[in-house]
């Protein structure tokens, strides 16, 4: 016979179960979201490249990734006052979410950094709103040049982790001839291909011609370096 005790017992030891399965639920933490919080515990520890790397190893592609490119895309613009990749992750996020919480907020970074990165690329410290909006205009020709940056950036970065390597533009200067009688400047810090363009062709688009008359020392735009002579064709 079925005793109500035995059935009272019976209840207690599922409603234990179930507290013991939910209990271990809770203990489940996604992959992404356990390098997220491990980022943002770093990011608050002001440890912000350990923070980025972090970030970038929760992204999955999935729509949870958008929040992940917000904030690696805050952490560059911020902390590592680099519009060039803060760029990357906010246009990324609008890729996955354009209505997203964080959209308008985004849209006015990216207009802030591409006048930044646009005013670094041309070498000017100070714009007129004339200027400004002249370099506005050039973004449509300049922004397939900053999105090779930042893959050249990445490959670098990727290259450099995988050990030592002698780039082309670490060999000595002199090893570049330079005929007689040609025009030369030496770089200075500060200077880009695009701002030494503008300074002897009055346009910044003509700096692929300095960069294919240089080739002993410049391989990509981002070998430039302060004292090197460079020949202006």
């Amino acid at each position: 016979m079925f005793r109500v005790t035995d059935f009272r017992s019976a209840l207690l030891l599922l409603l234990s179960s179930l507290g013991i399965l939910t209990g271990c639920d809770r203990m489940v933490m996604p992959r992404q979201a356990q390098f997220t919080e491990q980022a943002n515990a770093k990011a608050e520890e002001g440890k912000y490249l350990e923070a980025i790397n972090l970030y970038e190893a929760a992204l999955d592609g999935s729509e949870k990734a958008a929040e992940v490119h917000y904030q690696l895309g805050l952490l560059y613009d911020d902390k590592m006052n680099d519009p060039l990749n803060a760029l990357h992750h906010f246009k990324r996020f609008l890729t996955i979410t354009p209505t997203g919480k964080h959209a308008e907020e985004v849209k006015r970074f990216m207009k802030r950094d591409e006048l930044t990165l646009l005013t670094q690329l041309s070498g000017d410290t100070i714009l007129t709103q004339r200027e400004a909006a002249q370099l506005r205009n050039d973004n449509l020709k300049l922004r397939k040049q900053i999105e090779d940056r930042w893959a050249q950036d990445k490959a670098a970065t990727t290259a450099a982790k995988a050990g030592p390597a002698a780039p082309r533009s670490a060999r000595p200067n002199e090893k570049q001839k330079i005929p007689a009688n040609a025009r030369t400047y030496t770089v200075q810090r500060g200077d880009t291909l695009a701002s030494i363009s503008r300074k002897f062709y009055k346009s910044s688009e003509r700096w692929g011609r300095i960069l294919a008359a240089n080739p002993a020392i410049l391989e990509k735009p981002t070998d430039l370096k302060p004292g090197q002579t460079l020949v202006i064709p």
